[in-house]
């Protein structure tokens, strides 16, 4: 056996879901840039799901579905506003949530691809309303009602607020969740297949994932470059920062990437999007900074931004609570999770790989008195 720490390199499935060609992000055949410039976060998933892009009848159809079942059983909410004020993460908050969403299905356990799939619709349609009520909560308000009327971006910065957004805040969060929506064989859509591949339910397997994706090396990256961007404070402050940092070999997070070595395609679109979105909202220094800190860490470590680093000043931009910049990536990524898990449902076995063992042998047990 050959052993590949972290399964680095190594081809564990055949998908059709997205690929990483060259550097060249897909989703199912089409390119990340062309996704990212012209199509709606409905659109992006429908692909995702059924391998077509959508006719408008499709399409209208498909958005009417989603938003009928937008809403969450308020068992849910009250059992949030049992949480300890101030000491949950949301991503361990909807972590629980989604568990207990498939309490309340009772299509939970069918496993039939018409059952799958409209278990598929409602957590879709269900996750931005989790994270929006979770928000509002911990802040000593009621959680608002999805409006149906409006898109999957336009309608979770509303949930938020209570405030419809503006057309150039709903353009941005489109476009953010269309980047972070499928990224082929990662950490938590790994770990969403190996839960269903045992012919666990839909809503394990996104959990699972979920819990994947709650880590600082894979979805809680962004959150991390904020903090650093706010101790950072000023522009001024940026090069001292981050030379210190680097001379004490402290990582530098929006950095580099497991498969891209010539750097994250989804960045570029990020990085406009913070210099628009700070320029309109008076923070421009948060994206000047960024620039700065891009300049230092491709120079001296010649690694590239990836898509965490300018998500952070786009999101708190928006104004965004910084916590909540993971609980987003969920909200766009279970689309992802939800095609790789009707995939491998599609044509499964189970995965179960194997260890190289490098412990002790030959031991011999020793009575208790003994030892």
């Amino acid at each position: 056996m050959t052993t590949a720490k972290g399964l680095e390199g190594v081809v564990a499935t055949t998908s059709s879901v997205s690929s990483i060609i060259d550097g060249v992000l897909t989703y199912r055949g089409y390119n990340i840039d062309d996704l990212a410039d012209n199509a709606s976060f409905e659109e992006v998933v429908y692909l995702l799901w059924n391998d077509k892009l959508p006719n408008k009848e499709e399409l209208t159809t498909f958005k009417k579905e989603l938003a009928e079942n937008a809403s969450i059983p308020k068992e849910i909410i009250e059992h949030m506003k049992s949480y300890p004020v101030g000491d949950v993460h949301p991503m361990a908050a909807l972590r629980s949530a989604v568990s207990m969403l498939g309490l309340f299905d009772s299509e939970a356990d069918d496993m039939s691809e018409e059952a799958n799939y409209r278990k598929a619709i409602r957590l879709q349609a269900q996750l931005p309303t989790v994270v929006t009520a979770f928000s509002r909560i911990r802040e000593g308000k009621e959680p608002v009602a999805p409006n149906t009327e409006l898109s999957i971006a336009a309608n979770f910065l509303y949930m938020l607020t209570g405030e419809t957004p503006d057309e150039i805040a709903e353009t941005a969060f489109n476009k953010a969740l269309v980047l972070h929506a499928d990224h082929e064989l990662n950490a938590s859509t790994f770990t969403g297949r190996v839960c269903v591949a045992t012919l666990s339910d839909m809503y394990s397997g996104v959990t699972a994932a979920i819990g994947a994706l709650k880590g600082p090396l894979h979805g809680g990256a962004n959150e991390r470059v904020m903090k650093m961007l706010t101790e950072i404070g000023e522009l001024s402050n940026v090069e001292s920062y981050i030379q210190n940092a680097l001379d004490n070999k402290e990582k530098i997070m929006g950095f580099g990437h497991r498969v891209y070595k010539t750097g994250d395609p989804r960045a570029k679109h990020l990085k406009e999007m913070s210099r628009k979105l700070t320029t309109l909202t008076g923070q421009d220094k948060y994206y000047e900074m960024s620039i700065k800190i891009d300049e230092m860490i491709t120079t001296q470590k010649g690694l590239l931004p990836n898509v965490d680093f300018y998500s952070a000043s786009c999101y708190h931009s928006l104004g965004i609570e910084h916590d909540l910049f993971t609980p987003i990536f969920a909200v766009s990524r279970v689309s992802g999770w939800i095609a790789h898990i009707l995939e491998q449902y599609s044509n499964n076995r189970l995965i179960r790989p194997r260890a190289d063992y490098i412990g002790h042998s030959h031991q011999k047990y020793v009575p208790l008195e003994q030892r």
